[in-house]
C-alpha cells in the first residue's frame, strides 16, 4: 500500500537522494523545487527557464516529449501549472518538468523549436486553458472554432458556457 509518507519533497532533500539521476544533474541549476514520489520525478522550473530546462533534458538523453498538458488551480496563485512529460528510452526513465504561471500573465515560451512535437500539444492548451505559447509558429485554436468565447478547461468558466 502507497504510504505518502514516502515522497520526497524540496530540492536539496530529492537532489540529494538522487544525485546519479541524469535530470538532477542536468537541471540541478535550473530548478526551484522539485518532487520525488512513485518512482517519478518532478522538477519545477521558472517560466523564463523553460527552453533552457528542455534542452538540458535533451542532452541529459531524454529524447522524446510525450506530453504537453495543463492544468488550472484556480483560485489559488499560480493558477496554471504547464507541464512537460518527458521520456528517456535509453535511461528508461520519465521526467516531468512543471511550470508555475500566474493567473493573470499565462504565457511562457514555446518548446517547438527544442522539441517540434510539442505544436499541437501547445495549441491545445492554448485552446483550452487560454495560456499563450511565445514564439509559436502557428498558435491558434485547435479544437473550438476560431470564434469561440472563453476557455473551457478553465474552472470559472461557466458549466453551460457562455450563452
Amino acid at each position: 500500500m502507497y504510504d505518502p509518507a514516502t515522497a520526497l519533497t524540496g530540492t536539496e532533500a530529492v537532489f540529494a537522494a538522487h544525485p546519479d539521476n541524469p535530470a538532477v544533474k542536468a537541471l540541478s541549476a535550473l530548478a526551484t523545487d522539485a518532487k520525488y514520489d512513485r518512482a517519478e520525478l518532478t522538477i519545477t522550473v521558472a517560466r523564463e527557464n523553460v527552453i533552457a530546462a528542455c534542452q538540458a533534458a535533451q542532452q541529459a538523453g531524454y529524447n522524446f516529449l510525450e506530453t504537453v498538458t495543463a492544468v488550472d488551480w484556480y483560485p489559488s496563485e499560480p493558477r496554471f501549472h504547464v507541464t512537460y512529460h518527458i521520456l528517456s528510452h535509453s535511461l528508461k526513465q520519465r521526467l516531468r518538468l512543471v511550470v508555475r504561471l500566474n493567473g493573470e500573465d499565462p504565457s511562457i515560451d514555446s518548446i517547438v523549436t527544442v522539441w517540434p512535437s510539442a505544436n499541437f500539444y501547445e495549441r491545445e492548451v492554448f485552446d483550452l486553458f487560454g495560456v499563450h505559447f511565445g514564439g509559436h509558429p502557428n498558435l491558434r485554436r485547435i479544437m473550438l472554432p476560431e470564434d469561440w468565447n472563453g476557455h473551457p478547461l478553465r474552472k470559472d468558466y461557466p458549466v453551460e458556457g457562455y450563452r
